[in-house]
């Protein structure tokens, strides 16, 4: 086979895209294979790592705190997709079609451009003890005051939930909004000649057109609880005794406060691999569901 000499086309194209590769190396790529390397050995920070095989993971797993903040993550992705994901597509769903909806969801958009730290620090103060809560509660003769919001499990999971679930429904219901602009108005009118109206019509007709938003994100939403770090960390740092610790939390915690980088390398891989798993489960499970409905459009 004859060796074929770049064009000059082909070189132009290679010194464009050399820089950004390189880029996406040095900065993605290494700093991974590192990870791994390092979630292997033991090291402090100090001195050359040491290399100890998997002990890493197999002290990871028989570590009480690690398998509760597994625990809390998994709660973390319920919690997130039961509160935050629902009521965005009720805002979103309710307001549609209203004049000035668009108003109406700058109030639900406004926590959205905060940060998670800053969420953090607004809801300690409501929930601590002796907080705003706890003392409208007792004011107003009410129970629930004497309440340890951020210190009691699982009540300070909970409560964390509900801070991230008042920051993100905001974006849920533009993304949703987004989804039901999109669907076409020929079905709803259809259906509602045949007499389909509000929860019926809802079930029947809108939620199945908004498969692809609901797709998105319903698959962000996961993401971004597997890896919740920083409003846990703002409220109770993942205290008391570690109760309240998440993946991220325990990742920091062993890396960064514990200074054993081995460790929290293994947290930091085993995180990953929950993360893109669950993203590939996710959205395989739901293009297989996708694929009925593409076969009976092409037979039709």
């Amino acid at each position: 086979m004859a060796h074929r000499t770049p064009t000059h086309d082909q070189r132009a194209a290679w010194a464009f895209m050399g820089p950004g590769v390189a880029a996406v190396v040095i900065v993605l790529y290494l700093p991974v294979f590192y990870t791994v390397f390092l979630s292997f050995t033991e090291y402090d920070g100090l001195g050359s790592p040491e290399w100890i095989g998997i002990d890493n993971y197999v002290d990871m797993f028989r570590d009480p705190a690690f398998l509760t903040s597994v625990a809390n993550t998994l709660a973390w992705v319920l919690g997130t997709l039961l509160v935050p994901v629902t009521l965005g597509l009720f805002v979103a769903y309710m307001a549609y079609g209203l004049p000035g909806a668009a108003w109406l969801r700058v109030p639900f958009l406004i926590p959205y451009a905060l940060s998670g730290v800053a969420v953090g620090v607004i809801f300690s103060f409501v929930f601590q003890n002796g907080g705003a809560l706890s003392q409208a509660l007792d004011f107003l003769h009410l129970p629930g005051a004497e309440l340890r919001w951020l210190e009691d499990a699982p009540l300070n999971t909970i409560v964390m939930i509900f801070a991230a679930a008042w920051q993100g429904v905001g974006v849920n219901a533009l993304l949703f909004t987004v989804g039901l602009q999109s669907i076409p108005k020929e079905p709803l009118e259809a259906a509602r000649l045949d007499g389909a109206s509000g929860f019926r019509l809802f079930a029947s007709i809108v939620w199945p057109l908004l498969r692809p938003s609901t797709t998105i994100v319903v698959g962000l939403s996961i993401v971004n609880s597997l890896k919740t770090f920083d409003i846990v960390q703002s409220m109770t740092g993942g205290g008391p005794n570690r109760v309240s610790e998440t993946l991220g939390v325990t990742m920091y915690r062993d890396t960064f406060l514990n200074s054993q980088y081995g460790l929290g390398s293994a947290v930091a891989i085993f995180l990953t691999v929950v993360t893109v798993a669950a993203s590939l489960i996710y959205l395989r499970k739901q293009l297989s569901l996708g694929e009925p409905t593409a076969s009976r459009k092409v037979s039709a």
